[in-house]
């Protein structure tokens, strides 16, 4: 729990001082997009190994 604090925090504190609001808004977009895609990909392979994809 507490290292999802620090993701967090660090998330919050890399945008903080982005003036632009397009430009913060695009690599807001660009983190959540990324994050989602790290989540299908982490799922893709626990699917794979929990039913014994043969990685030949």
């Amino acid at each position: 729990m507490k290292t999802l604090l620090l993701v967090k925090n660090i998330y919050l504190d890399g945008f903080r001082n982005i003036g632009n609001i397009i430009v913060r808004n695009y690599f807001k977009g660009f983190a959540i997009f990324s994050f989602i895609m790290f989540a299908i990909v982490m799922y893709a392979f626990i699917f794979r190994v929990v039913t014994g994809y043969a990685f030949d």
